[in-house]
């Protein structure tokens, strides 16, 4: 053992004798509550409920996180006792001293170590009991569907038999039926369903529409696989543009009608273009609307900014080529296709509907996170895993998660072999294939782990061609998963199977004869967790117990599960859960891995210095090395691509930080509008931001005498109905920018009033909150599709010895900068100019704003006005140079 690993190692042991004291207290209580009658131990927690409210000084959800921890701490030793009893009479399992102190660890919110095998599941119903005391939101997050399912089902015997509520989240499920579930003490569900759950209620319109309660504790199964290989990839809420194929070919046809100089002006150094007055009115006729500009019409404006520029701006054979039927770009510097690349901003499809080639969906984000900032959100994170040890630096850098390794229960006796590495992959499955025959032969179970479904398959065929009876595992067959792994232990039994995390079964040696329980169960029609049903398991256990006793002892004696890997993972993770699969609670087992010479992870590390050694040595191919010093090498090699992986994880989250911080301002003020809590104030408090904007930007550093008094007013016109002139005051030529911007507050506050006054304030209110959610959401998915754009090029900074991060750092804050003002600007002028519509058959009023579908309309008029007519603010300007001008908001 090197030196380091016996500091670790002391380490460890300083960890757990910590927890000890806590441990002893608990077996203390046992004599204790296992006199208690079933009511008497279910009685227990509410009065265990009370102490903590009691210690917290009232309502726990009101007190400080310490403060309740401080509470939850006091009554640890008693909870964890009264949920062991719990468990000990329902699903017939009694925690260990060490499942005790894997539940200590992720109440701590730590990373508890636990082998496979040594009952993580059984352990996480301790935080989870106490935790559910306080009130609190408890996720336990699982690695897929199923496993919720049936943790929720298996493990919610003993929180239901105390009292507790206890549901799973499933893919397929509906927001109404998830919402009384999220209501509930606890929850189980994958990350996946977690985050999208989160982000679909940073989505929706009404507070009763919300589903998760809060973000309190969440205990995270298999804890590596989620937290650091999961981690790569965000999650993402997209919606594909409603009918926009056909309004992209309407307007390649529009654009083919307008003349160049006439309807449009281009400017091609700059490569931009301007649709003219005459333009506008052709495209309004062509098109039978009053006015391009009204704010229903706003999403036609970039259909005909777009069909224009792809005309006038993206040449055939230049700019792109037609490829099979689909627009190909044409790389400007090097001439080179670009398979795969596309413009934003709709370019593309306009371009496809101007070549008449099919028109590829449009697809906008419109809500996103990555997997670490959705769980960093959480008050109180932990986990659990029989191997986090490797990965133990990143998961206290990116969570700072502490990791404690918990001892088996008892002692761990299987012999892991050193790897027998070959020249060739057809020697090494030879010798792989001859190594099962023989473990077969005489009846010892093999578990052998592949890297891929395609290795899957390849050893199958060795297997078949021998007369090798075996099961599969792969994603193709996953839905015997459960009942394959189950019998994996059985006498003479063969499985191939991919990566083995989070299958959430044991290997039991003999066979798992509580699954066959609960399997005949099933077929027989019963209800799972019902007592009939739990009777029926109880039953077929205790009818198959002499028999699995016979043939667990002949599979110890044969020497256990024998474990084979068929190259090593470039993660040392995978390959120990593979191995963790053999040698449960002090059952006898081996392991080995075959490698070969062209397997993926020698090739890019180790097979020059391998081969030569071979080589050397003048092996042939159906000889192996076997030899400690080529095992290290391998692990050498494993920890290599590990750091590179953590690089690139770390990369993401750094770029992602740049994203989190705006998403939660965003989303605050989602949250602060959907709660309905001071909307009016924000609102104000917004409107005093785009005054003060409004104003400072026409006069500051300027003398009074040279203030555009004109242009001044006129972007408050489009604000709010201002009645203030240049002759409103005094000594206009004596003013200062502050004296100004308090006068335009002072009215446009007044003018709020009058409005809320005319609306009535329940109308009012609800406007607000319509008006706000819908601005966000739609500034929101606009900047996420401009910073995704910018994501994508920002790399190429580097060739200017730029820092794309920090690049990219500064224009998001630019971006979400422009973002925050126009937010605000668009709130405002949309509250006082937006109508509000009574719909007859509904007998109370209702708000509705303008959609950005083009075929919706909810805005609505009753008297048209004419572009040429005088416009309705009595200016004396015709309409389409006042509020008919386009970019001008729709007054009612």
């Amino acid at each position: 053992m090197s030196v380091l690993q016996k500091v670790l190692g002391a380490g460890q042991k300083r960890k757990l004798k910590q927890l000890s004291g806590q441990v002893d207290a608990v077996n203390a209580l046992a004599s204790d509550v296992e006199g208690l009658s079933d009511p008497e131990l279910r009685a227990k927690t509410d009065a265990l409920r009370e102490r903590v409210r009691d210690l917290c000084g009232g309502d726990p959800a009101q007190a400080e996180f310490e403060t309740v921890e401080a509470a939850l701490e006091q009554v640890l030793p008693e909870a964890f006792a009264v949920n062991r009893e719990a468990a000990k009479r329902t699903v017939r399992m009694r925690h260990f001293d060490v499942q005790i102190y894997g539940g200590i660890v992720l109440h701590q919110g730590r990373i508890a170590e636990m082998r496979t095998g040594e009952g993580k599941t059984l352990a996480a119903t301790l935080p989870c009991y106490l935790n559910a005391l306080a009130g609190r939101s408890v996720h336990v997050v699982t690695v897929n569907d199923y496993l919720a399912k049936r943790d929720a089902e298996w493990m919610g015997q003993v929180h239901r038999f105390l009292g507790l509520s206890v549901g799973a989240i499933q893919n397929q499920m509906r927001p109404e039926e998830r919402k009384p579930i999220y209501g509930g003490d606890i929850v189980y569900g994958t990350n996946s369903e977690f985050g999208f759950d989160y982000l679909r209620d940073n989505m929706t319109f009404r507070r009763e529409d919300l589903t998760q309660r809060g973000h309190d504790l969440a205990i995270v199964d298999e804890v590596d696989s989620i937290l650091i290989d999961e981690a790569r990839t965000p999650l993402i809420i997209s919606g594909a543009a409603e009918e926009s194929a056909q309004w992209y070919t309407r307007f390649a046809q529009i654009a083919k009608r307008l003349t160049k100089d006439r309807d449009y002006e281009v400017d091609e150094a700059k490569r931009t273009i301007a649709v003219t007055e005459e333009g506008v009115h052709h495209v309004e006729q062509m098109l039978e609307v009053e006015n391009l500009y009204d704010q229903v019409h706003t999403p036609l404006v970039h259909y005909l900014q777009g069909s224009v520029k792809a005309k006038e701006l993206y040449k055939r054979d230049r700019g792109y080529v037609i490829d099979g039927g689909e627009i190909v770009i044409v790389d400007e510097f090097t001439g080179r296709k670009m398979p795969g690349r596309r413009w934003s901003d709709g370019i593309h499809q306009s371009v496809e509907a101007k070549e008449g080639v099919r028109i590829r969906e449009e697809h906008q984000t419109l809500a996103t996170i990555t997997i670490q900032n959705y769980f960093r959100m959480y008050d109180k994170l932990s986990g659990m895993t029989g191997t986090a040890m490797t990965e133990a630096a990143e998961f206290n850098h990116i969570y700072e998660l502490d990791v404690v390794e918990i001892p088996t229960n008892q002692p761990m006796v299987r012999g892991d072999h050193d790897d027998l590495i070959y020249k060739t992959e057809d020697a090494k499955w030879t010798a792989l294939t001859e190594d099962i025959k023989e473990r077969h032969a005489k009846g010892q179970p093999a578990l052998v782990g592949t890297t891929s479904v395609e290795k899957n398959e390849r050893l199958a065929r060795f297997l078949d061609r021998n007369g090798i009876p075996h099961e599969m595992l792969n994603a193709r067959n996953h839905e015997r998963e459960a009942q394959i792994i189950a019998q994996a232990g059985n006498i003479g039994a063969v499985t191939v199977a991919t990566n083995m995390a989070g299958r959430g079964v044991d290997i039991i040696l003999g066979g798992n004869t509580e699954f066959e329980g609960r399997q005949e169960a099933i077929a027989a029609g019963l209800e799972p967790d019902t007592a009939e049903f739990e009777d029926h398991v109880r039953r077929f256990v205790e009818r198959k117990r002499p028999e699995w006793e016979g043939e667990h002892a002949k599979v110890v004696e044969l020497g256990g599960l024998y474990v084979l890997g068929t190259e090593r993972h470039e993660s040392r993770r995978i390959d120990n859960q593979l191995r963790g699969r053999s040698g449960r609670q002090g059952d006898p087992g081996e392991s080995r891995f075959y490698l070969s010479l062209g397997d993926d992870l020698m090739q890019r590390f180790a097979a020059d210095r391998v081969g030569s050694i071979m080589e050397r040595l003048k092996l042939p191919d159906d000889v192996p090395i076997e030899h400690k010093l080529v095992s290290r090498s391998i692990r050498r090699a494993q920890a290599q691509v590990e750091q590179q992986n953590f690089e690139i994880r770390k990369n993401v989250l750094k770029y992602d930080e740049v994203m989190n911080t705006q998403r939660v301002i965003i989303y605050k003020w989602r949250n602060q509008v959907l709660e309905g809590e001071e909307t009016k104030k924000l609102l104000l408090d917004w409107l005093e931001d785009v005054v003060e904007d409004q104003v400072l930007v026409t006069t500051e550093n300027m003398d009074p005498a040279d203030w555009d008094w004109d242009e001044l007013l006129a972007r408050m016109t489009t604000i709010y109905p201002t009645t203030i002139t240049r002759a409103s005051f005094d000594h206009p030529d004596d003013l200062d920018s502050g004296e100004v911007v308090d006068v335009f507050i002072e009215d446009a506050v007044k003018a709020y009033d009058i409005r809320e006054a005319d609306l009535t304030e329940t109308v009012m209110r609800r406007l607000e909150r319509t008006v706000a959610l819908s601005v966000i959401d739609n500034k929101w998915r606009e900047h996420l599709a401009e910073m995704d754009y910018l994501r994508s090029g920002i790399g190429l900074r580097a060739m200017g010895q730029r820092d794309p991060l920090v690049e990219y750092q500064r224009e998001g804050f630019d971006m979400f900068a422009a973002l925050v003002e126009t937010v605000k600007l668009d709130s405002i002028r949309y509250m006082y100019h937006v109508e509000v519509v009574q719909e007859q058959r509904q007998p109370r009023s209702a708000v509705e704003m303008s959609s950005a579908a083009p075929k919706q309309r909810t805005v609505t008029k009753k008297d048209k006005i004419g572009r040429n007519d005088p416009c309705h603010c009595g200016s004396g300007k015709k309409f389409k140079h006042c509020h008919g001008k386009p970019g001008a908001p729709v007054e009612a």
